[in-house]
């Protein structure tokens, strides 16, 4: 997931702690699987460019993660599994074989298609800019990977977000249950409070809302606004909506304030730490963006919703 090109996707943190020179990300780099092992994956950071250095700027560091998985084809697999309970029924005379022996098999047959199997890779770009870090993807399981490695080379970092910037305490909902890091309902309140803005608006005509109403989650596409509208007076949370500056269009994610596609328009550059940079900024101030209108609307001091059950129509 892209960084430096294409739609981008990010989630940003506040570094918490780092060693007091460059990070030695190279303690933590990848490892390609060797054919012959029985590894199945391979977790680890590179720069951006082979043999290049992570330091891109004063205090700029980028790097990518790579995850390189190896899983055997199921089909070869089950079909593997058919030879070699045929091969079992016949040396052992049993009438079937059991649960047991079948995933013995099971296991066996991976192990032996596993040496032919090519990893798949993924590729994710982040940098690490002063004590912020930026990682190029909302995926929890990718987002907690990225993590564990810095850990493992002195670099700690917690979800940066405009209510624990300012220090607000977790607002209960009582339609939705906050299960992540850093994930609070103000950012659900948040959205709800840009019905109506006019500086960051819904977008009117290829809109995409998800809110949660005292009944069931709801997806609004298309021209939302009026339907988005009759919602929130009855008191919805509202999860993630596409949004647009005028400038940029983009979804964010309210409660774990992350963005995803992101468009950033940039010039032509020589070197892509240059582009890196143009990009980066355009990042940067979107975030900015959302932040100070987070403070503008302040919703850990507006009451919380109402929620309202509209009754079922009457049926003629």
């Amino acid at each position: 997931m892209p960084l430096l090109s294409g739609t981008v996707s990010v989630t940003r943190y506040n570094v918490t702690a780092r060693p007091a020179g460059p990070p030695p990300l190279d303690e933590v780099a990848f490892r390609e699987i060797d054919p012959a092992s029985e590894v199945r994956e391979s977790v680890g950071l590179l720069p951006f460019e082979p043999e290049a250095d992570y330091q891109v700027g004063h205090d700029r560091y980028a790097f990518r993660l790579r995850v390189d998985k190896r899983r055997p084809d199921p089909t070869a697999v089950r079909e593997r599994v058919r030879q070699l309970v045929a091969v079992e029924l016949e040396t052992t005379g049993v009438p079937f074989v059991g649960p047991k022996k079948r995933r013995a098999l099971r296991e066996l047959a991976e192990e032996e298609i596993l040496p032919d199997t090519s990893p798949r890779t993924s590729i994710v770009e982040c940098v690490l800019d002063g004590h912020v870090l930026y990682v190029g993807s909302t995926a929890k399981n990718t987002l907690g990977q990225v993590l564990t490695l810095l850990r493992k080379v002195g670099v700690s970092a917690d979800p940066k977000t405009p209510w624990l910037d300012r220090g607000e305490p977790q607002t209960e909902s009582d339609l939705v249950e906050m299960r992540e890091p850093g994930a609070s309902v103000l950012g659900c309140r948040f959205l709800a409070g840009l019905v109506g803005d006019r500086e960051i608006t819904f977008e009117p005509e290829s809109g995409s809302v998800r809110l949660r109403t005292p009944e069931a989650r709801v997806t609004l596409v298309g021209a939302i606004l009026s339907d988005l509208i009759r919602y929130t007076e009855r008191g919805v949370e509202v999860l993630s909506g596409k949004l647009t500056t005028g400038e940029v269009a983009f979804r964010l994610d309210g409660p774990t304030w992350r963005i995803s596609g992101l468009k950033v328009e940039t010039g032509r550059h020589d070197h892509w730490w240059e582009l890196l940079d143009e990009r980066l900024e355009g990042i940067a101030a979107v975030f900015e963006r959302l932040d100070a209108k987070y403070e503008e609307l302040d919703p850990a001091a507006q009451p919380a919703p109402v929620y309202r059950v509209e009754p079922l129509a009457a049926s003629a």
